[in-house]
């Protein structure tokens, strides 16, 4: 590798290669490649162009702000193609509890793709897809970067070399889509009679929404989930929340039941590689934050690579400074994922002290901060806990 320099000090490396074309990789290979113009940088993604997991990506207002304040011009390109909101809703009970000021936007994942694939594109990023890398061996970039998501050939190739630990939340999931519109990320609770379960679900276009659906173990053996092909689940979970629904079916894209995974590497570098997203760190989808970290973790990298003179301080520096700040992240979203585990044990609030509980799970919240940004909130919750003790 030959170390280069622009005018304005920033190193410049001869080649790049990125593995996975999702948006931890897209992101930094266009941020990398606007500040090393002269660099050939490469994605690859093993599916087709085009092809994707899932429905709708949520960012939290808090999550839109780093953007904007990190990389204006890329905020500026998605924010018109959100869907935004100002409250949750939660029904329990039959009864629906709103959290005001709690703000939201969302928007389609292949939507969001396009809008990075096209940024990278006009760059320069060399963009390759439906192109399975077997070996690492295949890559000779001087920066090879591991954006592949949970499965990552790079973190399974060497996993001791990144100080992996995994696990899994008892809960099972399958995420789903429906045309049914939802005006605010709404969690809907419901019994069965096999069991407690819930469904999130926000829009993400102005006719599509993303509807998730969850259970116990309880509830997923007594509806005999583990039996049922893709279509037979839908058509059940349509019947369970068929309230909520309202007539509108729910739509199939890979939404098969699966438990949520528990990844956290203590070393994100080995060498001249570095792992980013999913690939070394999970947050569960409850606190919507797995998107603002590969992203906020990409602008980590292209930050590190400004401030250092060379290729392995700048990794050891990208590591220093964005572990910590994803740990908080990561563990706020693990304690969130512990309370969705636990939520049929509390179904027997009332709404409002079943809502409470619900908005503190992740033990970031202090009452007088949800004072306020959620003061309707907060009013109507200690009118209902004075009656109580009045």
């Amino acid at each position: 590798m030959t170390i280069k320099f622009l005018e304005d000090g920033i190193l410049q490396l001869d080649k790049v290669d990125i593995l996975g074309g999702g948006p931890a990789g897209l992101y930094t290979a266009l941020l990398l490649k606007t500040d090393m113009p002269d660099a050939r940088i490469v994605v690859r993604e093993q599916n087709p162009k085009d092809a994707t997991f899932g429905f709708g990506v949520v960012f939290s207002d808090q999550a839109l702000g780093f953007l904007q304040a990190d990389d204006p011009q890329t905020h500026d390109l998605i924010a018109p193609h959100m869907e935004r909101w100002r409250n949750i809703s939660l029904v329990h009970k039959g009864e629906t509890v709103t959290l005001d000021g709690i703000g939201f936007a969302a928007i389609g994942r292949l939507q969001l793709l396009q809008l990075l694939q096209k940024r990278a594109s006009d760059v320069g990023v060399e963009l390759v897809f439906d192109q399975a890398v077997s070996s690492l061996d295949a890559l000779d970039g001087d920066l090879i970067v591991g954006a592949d998501g949970f499965n990552s050939l790079m973190r399974n190739s060497d996993p001791q070399a990144f100080g992996q630990t995994l696990g899994a939340f008892s809960n099972h999931f399958a995420w789903f889509g429906t045309t049914k519109r939802f005006e605010t990320l709404t969690q809907t609770f419901v019994k069965t009679a096999h069991g407690p379960m819930n469904a999130h679900h926000y829009r993400y276009e102005p006719g599509m929404s993303t509807f998730i659906v969850e259970c116990d173990q309880a509830s997923f053996d007594g509806h005999g989930f583990g039996e049922l092909n893709e279509e037979q689940t839908a058509r059940a979970c349509e019947e369970i929340f068929a309230d909520a629904l309202q007539g509108e079916a729910l739509i199939t894209n890979h939404s098969m039941w699966r438990q949520f995974p528990k990844l956290w590497c203590e070393k994100w570098v080995a060498g001249n590689r570095v792992l980013l997203g999913d690939a070394v760190h999970t947050a569960h989808y409850s606190i919507g934050s797995g998107t603002r970290l590969a992203m906020e973790g990409a602008i980590a990298l292209a930050k590190a690579f400004r401030e250092n003179d060379d290729l392995e301080t700048a990794l050891a520096s990208f590591e220093e400074v964005r572990k910590p700040i994803a740990k908080k992240i990561v563990d706020a979203a693990n304690t969130s994922a512990l309370w969705y585990d636990d939520f049929g044990t509390k179904m027997e609030l009332a709404p409002l002290d079943f809502a409470f509980d619900y908005v503190m799970r992740s033990g970031r919240v202090e009452v007088e901060g949800l004072r306020k940004y959620s003061p309707q909130f907060m009013a109507d919750y200690d009118a209902y806990r004075a009656g109580i003790t009045s």
